[in-house]
């Protein structure tokens, strides 16, 4: 593969490039943004979610899940659910997941690649879904997930844009492909912390831009009531305090609600954190697969044979303002994706610079 790079520095050119808009070509649309928060945890854990949706995102989704200590809260939590459902009565196996979704399972591929959104370095996790999506062995790959560890708090806003800008450019490389966007965890710096802002301007990204959110933080900062712990310096092991309080939300509802949680392992917290997470995941599996949304169950990721993938940019200047469109002809299979000749361009801007890539034949050439 060839590969090169247009650095233009921003004191050459002026110009903004805003990404506005990108039309994926499988069948899930969404006008606004799809957010797995804490407003839908309690959905199943309350049994709100028909035993039909969970078994149609098992029987849809293949799913990719990158991540280090924090982001198996996650699975970890997956992983005990189906045993805690059971035992209450429900349908035997209808939580299970495992890697290649066998038996009935959810296809959960779990640490999919090493590494996570800040570890080694804030690039190479993008680097390595490529490397992991172009591999023939996982095309039925539908859903990419990564989580952070620590690096949210520490981020910059340019290095927060940058995260923000590589997933979508991977949206717009693999437009059969959902990439799931995700916060930071809580770190107890509370509403004036950076991590508090980093984590808002993700929320905000994707809002404007109708994304896919995982909102890691807010789950933590509630209990399965609704009390809200962010006001009060909450971190990742569900600790909170202020002038006149100080307690743990977790310890506090499982003492309280005895034979309401699960134990199960929950890295750098408690039980009923990692329990609200699988809640949170299995909501959002039901989303993605369609639930809820009449005119996209059972097609919700299906290849669409009709529409074109449309990349509207618009150019800034001092002087002038102008807008333009590319358009990808539709690719109905991998073999003819490959042999497309269009090529696309994206400019996105990474750390001070714009850096221009430009894919032709299914390879990215810069």
């Amino acid at each position: 593969m060839s590969t090169f790079f247009l650095i233009l520095p921003y004191f050459i050119i002026s110009s903004q490039i805003h990404v506005l808009s990108i039309e994926p070509k499988y069948s899930f649309t969404q006008s606004s943004a799809l957010i797995a928060d804490h407003t839908i945890a309690n959905m199943v854990r309350l049994d709100q979610i028909p035993d039909t949706a969970i078994i149609n995102a098992k029987n849809t989704l293949h799913i990719a899940y990158g991540h280090t200590s924090h982001g198996s809260q996650i699975t970890t939590g997956m992983t005990d659910l189906a045993a805690f459902k059971e035992g209450k009565g429900g349908t035997e196996g209808l939580y299970n997941w495992n890697n290649g979704g066998t038996d009935g399972a959810l296809d959960l591929h779990d640490y999919f690649m090493s590494g996570d959104l800040g570890n080694p370095d804030r690039i190479t996790w993008c680097n390595r879904t490529r490397e992991y999506l172009d591999n023939t062995a996982n095309s039925d790959v539908n859903v990419v997930m990564w989580s952070w560890c620590g690096q949210a708090s520490s981020a910059t806003e340019a290095e927060m844009q940058l995260y923000l800008d590589l997933m979508t450019l991977l949206e717009f490389e693999y437009p059969n492909v959902i990439f799931v966007y995700m916060t930071g965890h809580t770190d107890g710096t509370g509403l004036d912390g950076n991590l508090h802002i980093r984590n808002n301007q993700i929320r905000d990204y994707c809002l404007i831009n109708s994304k896919v959110l995982f909102d890691f933080a807010d789950i933590e900062s509630y209990d399965p009531d609704g009390n809200y712990f962010g006001d009060k310096n909450v971190n990742d092991y569900c600790a909170y305090y202020n002038d006149t309080v100080s307690g743990n939300w977790a310890n506090e509802w499982q003492a309280a609600n005895p034979g309401e949680w699960y134990s199960c392992s929950s890295a750098h917290s408690l039980p009923l954190n990692a329990n609200m997470k699988a809640y949170a995941a299995w909501w959002l599996w039901a989303k993605l697969a369609g639930w809820d949304n009449p005119e996209t169950t059972s097609q919700a990721l299906t290849t669409s044979q009709d529409q074109s993938s449309t990349i509207s940019t618009e150019i800034e200047t001092e002087t002038t303002s102008e807008q333009s469109t590319t358009t990808e002809s539709p690719q109905t299979t991998t073999t003819e994706q490959s042999e497309s000749t269009n090529a696309p361009l994206v400019l996105i801007s990474l750390m001070g610079i714009f850096v221009l890539r430009i894919k032709r034949k299914g390879k990215i050439l810069g």
